[in-house]
């Protein structure tokens, strides 16, 4: 048995964070290692000891196991742990740990090297009659080879990676034609999340809910679970929606696929934490394996709720050697958790992810609240990594009343400075078929639908920021504060201002007696009075209801969340439009700061209405981009590797 003193936490973010957190709780010393660009994030402060170490790129920092290795040697760490992510089922590294005298804390490498490749994985439940999906996990990975078995498994089909989880090097493939570029994406991605591009191909179960067990063992053969979660809302095979129990359990089930979970742990004499994910059929009320991750799950908080476990406490203790001290009938669930993600992208844009900076993150605390965050105000969102700004984590004594609670967390919580998918989560919670529990892994592209609620009250938000730009001028006002802001000779004249939403420039107008204001939208008349303007508050009256706003902004835009209209943010906009560079006829431009990971195509090169040209990178992300006509390839503006920000002009097709 050995003592565990020092952690080096090899990863960054939130599950940094958590994991420092119960290092601090068992008296623990913590390093946590850090890129240059996250010098400032949360974690960095929270450790005992921080380290910069590479560059931005994962590939030369998160992901460099010799560099981790060396500054957990330099600076006495006992141990590693992984997170999730990056090295956290890399057996390899594992291996080196164990090489250079640290503990790994996860399972044993033996256990991760035959999970962690998803073939190997389906291979060994085969052989334990635990019942897997129809497919391929040969070693052959030529693409060739992987076209023609992906022709007898049939359409559609799944690519997925064998490393990692999180949905990166994963497509869903339904037609023949789209095969050899899917199976080059998935390989790309992969390689560059993982650092491995070996893929497997399962049949495509298209209706169904993804049900997963948390298992935990120890060093001594003894293994359990701590009941289920249910992740079957996705969007591109991330999870959107977490929960326990699942709707759909019953104690018959419950046991049957438990039990597989657990007899999957003792035939990997599988010694830490660890998650076994199933695909459940609605419609036979089958289940199939789909794979074990040898780590902490994101949504882990899920099962930390109803159990009152900690399980980076019990990940610890087991990486010292100490035995498992819970027996199977002792774990009991208590109520019901719900998680969701916060990200950094935009759900009217395909939610393609987005940059920015923080400007404000706050949510009032409540009983049976945890926030899980990556950032604070005032931190950056890159392109580099995952665009997850936080995880919201609700838990009460009955499903509806987690459903409720989440409702008021996302009401009240406020994240502005970036395009966030808050309204997006807020509507899903109040979704009816949501509430009812009754939804597949189909529910968000067939199911469900975004509606635009800022566009309903876009009126209230312009008159909330008009007011803030109003109150603004007259605080700064230097001479004759006696008159008001905007004062005309021509007092029936309204004054103006002039603002952008989206691309869209408008003029808003109003007159002003004292604090009460009239507001001119077409042919509608509101009226406002301006309550009170401090900081970041902002109290307004519009007609007979009260409104209370914070605002966050700068020289060129204002930000604004209200708790029942939601968030938007407003440009400002010169009184005379600026002669802003129109983008040229066949230009094709970033729709978000990327990395370019593949130019393809060449000057003078023809090219078709719907042909790939580049293929961008952002925060993990792969985005192909097509030609939205006919012509040849002009010029190319940039280069492989290279980054760019949105808007920029990546190449021009003449089409004359």
């Amino acid at each position: 048995m050995s003592t565990i003193n020092t952690i080096l936490i090899a990863n960054r973010g939130e599950i940094a964070s958590r994991v420092i957190r119960t290092c601090k709780k068992m008296g623990v010393r913590s390093i946590a290692v850090h890129s240059p660009i996250d010098e400032n994030l949360p974690f960095v402060h929270e450790a005992d000891i921080a380290v910069k170490i590479g560059d931005n790129a994962p590939q030369t920092s998160y992901l460099d196991q010799e560099l981790i290795i060396r500054t957990a040697k330099e600076f006495g760490a006992d141990a590693i742990h992984p997170g999730y992510g990056f090295l956290s089922e890399n057996a390899d590294f594992a291996a080196l740990c164990a090489k250079n005298n640290i503990i790994f804390i996860g399972p044993n490498v033996k256990a991760i090297k035959a999970m962690g490749s998803k073939s190997e994985a389906k291979i060994l439940m085969r052989k334990n009659k635990v019942p897997t999906i129809p497919g391929y996990e040969g070693q052959n990975q030529d693409t060739a080879h992987l076209i023609s078995e992906a022709k007898k498994v049939g359409f559609p089909l799944l690519l997925k990676a064998t490393a990692g989880g999180g949905g990166k090097g994963m497509r869903v493939v339904e037609k023949e034609k789209e095969l050899a570029k899917s199976i080059e994406a998935a390989k790309r991605e992969s390689l560059s999340a993982f650092g491995n591009d070996e893929l497997i191909i399962e049949k495509y179960i298209s209706s169904g809910r993804h049900i997963e067990f948390q298992i935990f063992g120890d060093q001594y053969g003894h293994a359990i679970h701590l009941l289920e979660r249910e992740c079957t809302i996705q969007r591109r095979h991330q999870k959107v929606l977490e929960e326990s129990p699942s709707p759909v359990m019953n104690e018959k089930l419950r046991k049957t696929m438990g039990e597989a979970a657990v007899n999957a742990a003792k035939a990997l004499k599988y010694d830490n934490a660890g998650t076994v994910e199933f695909i459940y059929d609605d419609n036979t009320k089958e289940f199939f394996f789909l794979e074990v991750n040898t780590r902490l799950q994101v949504e882990h908080p899920v099962t930390e709720a109803i159990t009152g476990l900690d399980l980076v406490k019990m990940q610890i203790e087991s990486a010292e050697g100490k035995k498992l001290n819970l027996k199977q009938n002792e774990v009991k669930g208590n109520g019901y958790a719900i998680e969701f993600r916060l990200y950094a992208e935009d759900p009217n844009n395909d939610f393609l992810p987005v940059t920015g900076k923080i400007k404000t993150f706050q949510y009032q605390p409540m009983d049976g609240l945890r926030v899980e965050s990556a950032i604070e105000q005032g931190s950056d969102i890159s392109i580099y990594y995952d665009p997850m700004i936080a995880k919201i984590i609700v838990h009460d004594e009955t499903r509806a009343a987690a459903m409720r609670k989440m409702g008021c967390v996302l009401d009240n919580m406020v994240c502005l400075g970036t395009v966030t998918n808050q309204d997006f989560l807020n509507q899903l919670v109040r979704n009816e078929a949501v509430i009812k529990g009754n939804y597949n892994t189909h529910f968000l592209a067939e199911q469900f639908k975004l509606d635009d609620q800022t566009a309903q009250h876009q009126t209230h938000f312009l008159i909330a920021a008009t007011l803030k730009l109003h109150q603004e001028r007259k605080q700064n006002q230097l001479f004759l504060k006696q008159i008001p802001g905007g004062w005309r000779n021509n007092h029936y004249r309204p004054q103006q201002e002039y603002v952008k939403i989206g691309d869209e420039r408008m003029v808003v107008k109003y007159r002003q007696k004292e604090n009460d204001f009239e507001f001119y939208f077409h042919d509608n008349t509101l009226k406002a009075t301006l309550i009170s303007c401090a900081n970041d508050q902002l109290k307004v009256r519009i007609h007979d209801a009260t409104y209370l706003f914070t605002v966050a902004h700068d020289e060129k835009e204002i930000h604004l969340h209200q708790s029942t209209l939601g968030t938007l943010s407003i440009k400002r906009a010169d009184r005379f439009p600026s002669r802003e560079k129109e983008v040229e006829k066949g230009s094709c431009t970033a729709p978000m700061p990327s990395q370019v990971v593949d130019i393809l195509v060449k000057p003078k090169e023809k090219v078709k209405e719907g042909d790939p040209l580049v293929i961008l990178s952002s925060m993990k992300m792969e985005n192909t981009i097509y030609a939205s006509e006919n012509g040849v390839v002009e010029e190319v503006f940039t280069q492989n590797g290279e980054n760019i920000e949105a808007g920029f002009t990546i190449l021009k097709i003449n089409s004359n």
